[in-house]
């Protein structure tokens, strides 16, 4: 990717309701880029039968097809993560892991709503008393204090580097990395401590977070702990943009037109709250695309 882009419409998630609002706001002849992994949907791996007018189909198929009905019409896709977000005058900057500056003026939501759990010992019961899913929220408690961020993509290793203006001493812990070339070298020359191959066997401590026990044998003294497994999360997208969440601060309040509180983005499937249904996502995403590509249309005259 170049590294200054502008499109009237970036969609965030490559699922159903990413896919149909990339369909509908590209018919509307305005330019479109859509940003994710295919296989990161929870769609991916699903045989669905209950959609209606299909019966029996592989998700991976139908996500292919959409992708290719979505390139048909104009629009373009892109695997790199997202790093940040941020609202200016004539709409919105995004940041990807591969060094690249985004510009759009109507941003959609639909990257689902699936927190991926470390699934170690002690993860659960000191949640909030040292172990947190988002170094945007929970970052600045952690200030002089040494910290552990676990996982292997871009969520993690930005969230390391950031905790690095923060903390007295970041670990990184994974098995391996699967981030940009871009993001690995500005990990490379940090003050981060990397632990590849390494995973966790427990979170241990008594009333808050003492440290870290590694599978192999080896424990790290930390007063933090950040879950960052996989790609930047909804709630520190939605935090740092200022969007209305529901009373449980689970999904993204729309309104029927699939709008956000904030003008120019909107938010289509899973992030809007249940039932987790592709007719639903397809709905919405139809309703997000159309509404997004009216209102950048409307920005760019």
């Amino acid at each position: 990717m170049n590294a200054k882009l502008h499109y009237d419409v970036v969609i965030l998630g490559t699922g159903p309701a990413g896919l149909q609002a990339a369909i509908h706001a590209s018919r509307k002849k305005v330019s479109v880029l859509v940003l994710g992994k295919e296989n990161k949907s929870s769609m991916y791996h699903a045989h669905i039968e209950n959609f209606c007018c299909i019966f029996n189909v592989a998700g991976n198929e139908i996500l292919s097809t959409g992708r290719k009905q979505a390139a048909g019409f104009g629009a373009e896709f892109s695997e790199a993560d997202v790093l940040s977000i941020q609202q200016h005058a004539d709409g919105f900057e995004l940041e990807t892991e591969d060094g690249a500056k985004i510009e759009t003026h109507a941003l959609i939501i639909a990257t689902g709503t699936q927190r991926n759990r470390l699934g170690a010992k002690g993860e659960k019961e000191f949640l909030g008393k040292g172990v947190s899913y988002c170094v945007d929220c929970d970052g600045n408690f952690y200030r002089g204090e040494d910290v552990a961020v676990i996982g292997n993509e871009s969520a993690a290793v930005d969230g390391a580097l950031a905790l690095t203006d923060i903390a007295k001493e970041v670990h990184l812990i994974c098995d391996r990395l699967d981030v940009s070339d871009a993001l690995q070298k500005r990990l490379e020359s940090s003050s981060i401590r990397i632990h590849l191959g390494a995973t966790v066997k427990a979170i241990e401590g008594d009333q808050a977070v003492k440290s870290v026990q590694l599978q192999d044998g080896r424990t790290i003294p930390v007063g933090g702990v950040f879950i960052e497994l996989g790609a930047k999360g909804l709630i520190q997208l939605a935090t740092n943009l200022g969007i209305m969440l529901d009373d449980e601060m689970r999904y993204l309040q729309t309104d029927k037109q699939q709008a956000t509180n904030i003008p120019g983005i909107y938010a289509a499937g899973d992030v809007c709250g249940p039932p987790w249904q592709i007719a639903k996502a397809v709905g919405e995403g139809c309703v997000a695309g159309i509404n997004a590509a009216t209102f950048a249309r409307k920005k760019s005259t």
